[in-house]
């Protein structure tokens, strides 16, 4: 359940892209794209590689048999780089097409990493990390290492299940779920960078939300005075300004965190403050 609410997050939360990005309608493919970047268009080739990052991750948690996290493994950089390599060495004249010449970069890449990390453990005698302690006993620092890191893993897995469950009940205060907002989330990179500008507004504004707090009702006329924007675009995308006013104004650092939204840091808030 944890991990089907994490996958509605980043879908109805999607990161902004650029205003300058491609839309649906131009969107390009593979090919495409290789052949543009490879032309010059060095712009394209970070929002490429940003459209594909489920791809890239699905093959490297597919090649490690376990869940690969892109924030935090090392497999995923490297995947990440094999694929920024195959853009720079794809040749279509070959016949085959760019992913599946991508997903052969990534997986050599991935065996010269898992080979290379095979080697080093076996260079390094497992009796090296043995350390005695204070009272004279002997323990071992992987050992008690790999013990504390799956305790704060555990806790993590533990306290972040329970900030989902807190958010969903919050959330159902103002006739939301989650499963509604991946429908009625913007399409639009615009959109959705000036609606988290507006959510921002909101959820800096102490006042503001504790009326809507206590009333469940969004402060329409306040938003458009602050905003400039029109009392029909508040109202369509009601839920969404909602829903990420609350996620940044309530105890919520995981959803924070995983979802790369910082009330400081989003450049639709100051844009759309000017």
């Amino acid at each position: 359940m944890e991990r089907l609410l994490l996958i509605l997050f980043k879908r109805f939360l999607r990161k902004s892209v650029p205003s300058q990005a491609v839309t649906s309608e131009q969107k390009l493919g593979p090919e495409q794209y290789v052949e543009k970047i490879r032309q010059g268009d060095e712009g394209l080739r970070d929002q490429f590689i940003a459209e594909y990052y489920p791809y890239i991750a699905k093959l490297t948690s597919r090649f490690c048999k376990r869940y690969v996290d892109p924030n935090r493994d090392d497999e995923f950089s490297v995947a990440l780089l094999a694929f920024n390599e195959a853009i720079n060495q794809y040749d279509a004249e070959a016949g085959a097409s760019f992913l599946g010449f991508a997903k052969t970069v990534i997986q050599r890449r991935l065996i010269d990493h898992a080979r290379k990390e095979q080697r080093h453990l076996k260079a390094i005698p497992y009796s090296t990390y043995d350390s005695e302690g204070d009272d004279g006993a002997v323990y071992n620092v992987l050992d008690t290492k790999q013990a504390l890191d799956e305790h704060e893993n555990n806790r993590n897995i533990k306290e972040r299940r329970e900030e989902i469950e807190e958010l969903s009940q919050e959330l159902e205060q103002f006739g939301i779920t989650f499963p509604e907002l991946v429908e009625i989330s913007p399409k639009h990179a615009d959109s959705r960078q000036m609606l988290i500008g507006i959510a921002a507004m909101l959820a800096q504004n102490g006042p503001l939300m504790a009326a809507l707090r206590l009333t469940q009702r969004m402060p329409i006329k306040e938003l458009m005075e602050q905003s400039g924007v029109s009392r029909k675009t508040l109202e369509r995308n009601r839920k969404y300004i909602i829903a990420i006013a609350t996620i940044m104004s309530g105890s919520y650092p995981y959803m924070n965190d995983y979802l790369d939204i910082r009330m400081n840091d989003t450049a639709a808030g100051k844009e759309v403050s000017r």
